[in-house]
């Protein structure tokens, strides 16, 4: 509670713990779009916004089930893969629209070393923008491209029960788990041939 009357309360969302306005002031003051990155388990989604006097505008907006719907990704969409794929395609999508630069914004999340975050943030970097990063941070390129999941799935070959129920939505849409390294490959060959077509977009 108040104990004097210069006391001043935070902001709603800062009380909420939604908004640090210290990054977000910084964020503005640079003048560059944010890429934002934000993850639950069964999903991620990239977004490049600019502040205006208005509020947030939107740019480009990525959601990990478009790659289920456009380019044919038949892996979970909230692991480390699709997260990649997420930021990779979102970085199409900007390059498309002459957007060069961002800042990454992942919001009031701890940044731990080979994050989901990191992985998009890769993804946008491989796509061809600028973004200032600690390469610390970022994946191991065979961790992106799901090496360490084929590796427990074979682990599990000797136990059908085990296997079928942790790789149950794998083989639910005929994914065999051992060859998500393969399927990711040419997943990101269909988005990189997708813009260089003109197709898939929006």
């Amino acid at each position: 509670m108040a104990k004097s009357s210069r006391y001043c309360a935070p902001f709603r969302r800062r009380r909420q713990g939604k908004t640090d306005y210290r990054t977000r002031r910084a964020f503005i003051v640079s003048g560059k779009p944010r890429l934002t990155v934000r993850s639950s388990i069964n999903n991620v989604t990239a977004q490049i916004i600019v502040a205006k006097l208005h509020g947030d505008e939107v740019l480009v907006s990525v959601h990990s089930k478009e790659l289920a719907k456009n380019y044919g990704w038949k892996a979970p969409c909230g692991n480390l893969p699709a997260a990649y794929l997420t930021g990779f395609l979102c970085g199409q999508k900007a390059k498309a629209q002459g957007i060069e630069e961002a800042i990454l914004d992942i919001g009031l999340y701890r940044p731990s070393k080979g994050a989901k975050a990191f992985a998009a943030l890769k993804g946008v970097l491989d796509a061809g923008l600028a973004v200032p990063f600690s390469e610390e941070k970022l994946p191991d390129e065979k961790r992106i491209e799901g090496e360490h999941i084929a590796q427990y799935a074979q682990s599990l070959a000797s136990n059908p029960e085990e296997y079928q129920s942790k790789f149950s939505i794998y083989l639910k849409r005929k994914l065999p788990p051992e060859t998500l390294p393969k399927h990711f490959a040419k997943v990101k060959t269909d988005i990189v041939a997708a813009f260089k077509s003109g197709g898939k977009k929006k």
